[in-house]
């Protein structure tokens, strides 16, 4: 018999252990035993791993795009909104073992598909919607390409979780990403938007 509440349990408890040590590292077994329940129960839920991987990818982006729609409505200007996400995307990498990603495209295809395809269609619009948010704010240059510039962050933002462009034990990432982001936002703004910038960067290292 399964029970919501179980299955969003085994899920759970999936993405702590997947963010920490990649997917191909835990078995079922492995996750059965921190659960401290059967295998057999795992399998009630779930058709097999691939399944529950699939579940859990698919219930993070969920979670992402509520938070990026958030973002937009409660924010005060386009680079306040960028800082915000920043800061989210600084948290996950804090918790996140980037292994987890060539683990999605090697051992699951479809649900690194499904990653890919939500990276297009959610990020790069929610990148278009800044932009033009920014643009209207005076904050961005009016005469920006906003394809090339789309393409360009997803590109930043994938080599930040490679760990062969940035070693994890050579490089701090939630500091790439900060470095990374403040280099963009310097040359996608405006000089109202430098001033901001540096505001935001102020309240931060404070």
């Amino acid at each position: 018999m399964t029970t919501p509440e179980l299955k969003e349990r085994i899920l759970v408890q999936a993405e702590v252990l997947f963010c920490h040590y990649g997917i191909k590292r835990i078995t079922m077994d492995d996750l059965a035993k921190d659960l401290g329940i059967s295998k057999r129960t795992i399998y009630v839920h779930f058709r097999d791993k691939d399944e529950l991987v699939h579940l859990l990818i698919t219930e993070m982006l969920g979670r992402e795009t509520s938070v990026m729609a958030k973002n937009e409505l409660e924010t005060n200007n386009a680079v306040e909104e960028i800082f915000h996400v920043v800061a989210q995307l600084s948290g996950l990498i804090s918790r996140m073992n980037p292994i987890i990603f060539y683990d999605l495209q090697k051992f699951h295809p479809q649900t690194w598909q499904l990653f890919q395809n939500h990276r297009y269609d959610n990020m790069r619009g929610c990148l278009i919607k800044n932009f033009k948010r920014g643009i209207r704010e005076g904050l961005y240059r009016g005469n920006i390409n906003m394809e090339i510039l789309s393409i360009m962050r997803m590109d930043q933002v994938d080599a930040i979780f490679n760990h062969i462009v940035y070693p994890i034990g050579n490089f701090d990432l939630s500091e790439v990403m900060t470095e990374i982001t403040e280099h963009f936002l310097y040359g996608l703004c405006t000089l109202k938007g430098h001033v901001l910038i540096n505001e935001y960067k102020q309240i931060i290292e404070e």
